[in-house]
């Protein structure tokens, strides 16, 4: 069988325009509809969790549902508190380190849907001020603030901006593609979501259906840990969670391959589905690594926690530099679309 082409250029831009969509934990509605919008004109019913999130069903033979899941939260912060001097101490959405934010530009979204630019600094931001102080300060949660794009000086003009503990704080995704490379903040899981995008687009033009029903979840509290819990139909058999393939020193992965991951904190993952996507693989000459994440969980192991019996694998684009400036290459991309029509089209 030979697979249909993945139109990399469209699952690129469909890319683009969702990385530069904020959409922290707990704050993804513009983010899900710009999904939905996308997959409009595509053979999908529609629907959606109570708690947000997006599900697609593709009809088809009931006899061996199958499922995707991938998530389009992102890491992100809350206003914790506005400070006397009125700069804004956060809290994190998600599990990142603060020193891979320093310095990065933010936009504080208030609840009136003004929006207040900033940046995210160490309390002791300048070295001619402060000198070794400066360099030797620890970076942790209490010594970071943001300097706000506004005239303020004290709590009660920050409060007069509308600005109110419990605001989101977007960190600025700063998209990039060049020589096929797509570096931004958030290809985690964003590039999982494109790649499924990608595999629909392509099965829909080629005009195939895959071969038995299939459910997409875009979950939206993956990065808290409990996205996958809901949405996945209690039929389902099967569940391919498409989220990002680590890369980095000691890891097997790379940004040119699709990922299949073996085992992370959470365990092994499901021997036989791992193994035929990896003979998928083989069989259509796709570039891919099989790897295992010391520090990592997905939506699989959400819905395997919340008392789902399926079989679960974990697959997706490989990634560098994750929960920080992230970066990943279309062809990462592409080989994770295209695997994943290969398995959709599976007997």
């Amino acid at each position: 069988m030979t697979l249909p082409d993945i139109p990399i250029d469209e699952t690129v831009a469909f890319l683009v325009g969702l990385l530069n969509t904020p959409s922290p934990t707990g704050d993804t509605d513009k983010a899900i509809a710009y999904v939905e919008q996308a997959v409009h004109d595509l053979p999908l019913t529609i629907t959606h969790t109570l708690k947000g999130g997006l599900v697609l069903t593709w009809p088809g033979d009931a006899a061996c549902p199958r499922a995707l899941t991938a998530h389009v939260d992102t890491l992100g912060a809350m206003v914790r508190r506005i400070k006397n001097n009125g700069r804004l101490e956060l809290t994190a959405i998600g599990g990142f380190d603060w020193h891979s934010v320093e310095g990065e530009g933010c936009t504080i979204a208030t609840a009136s849907g003004q929006l207040y630019r900033g940046s995210i600094l160490p309390l002791m931001a300048s070295v001619h001020i402060f000198g070794a102080e400066a360099r030797n300060l620890e970076r942790t949660q209490e010594n970071y603030e943001v300097r706000i794009d506004a005239p303020t000086a004290d709590q009660e003009m920050t409060e007069a901006l509308g600005i109110n503990v419990g605001d989101f704080v977007y960190f600025d995704p700063r998209v990039e593609v060049t020589h096929g490379f797509i570096r931004s903040r958030h290809l985690d899981d964003k590039a999982g979501v494109a790649a499924i995008y990608g595999a629909l687009l392509a099965l829909h033009r080629a005009g195939l259906t895959p071969r038995y029903r299939l459910d997409v979840l875009i979950s939206n509290y993956e990065e808290v840990g409990h996205g996958g819990a809901h949405g996945i139909p209690a039929d389902v058999q099967e569940l391919v969670t498409v989220d990002m393939a680590a890369v980095g020193e000691g890891q097997n992965s790379n940004e040119f391959s699709v990922g299949i991951c073996a085992k992370d904190t959470g365990g092994p993952y499901h021997l036989g589905l791992r193994r035929r996507l990896e003979e998928l693989a083989n069989e259509h000459s796709i570039a891919y690594r099989v790897d295992t994440y010391p520090n990592y969980g997905s939506d699989g192991e959400a819905a395997w926690r919340a008392g789902a019996d399926l079989k679960v694998a974990l697959m997706g684009p490989g990634i560098d530099a994750s929960h920080s400036y992230e970066r990943t290459h279309r062809e990462s991309i592409k080989a994770t679309a295209k695997l994943l029509v290969a398995y959709l089209l599976q007997d």
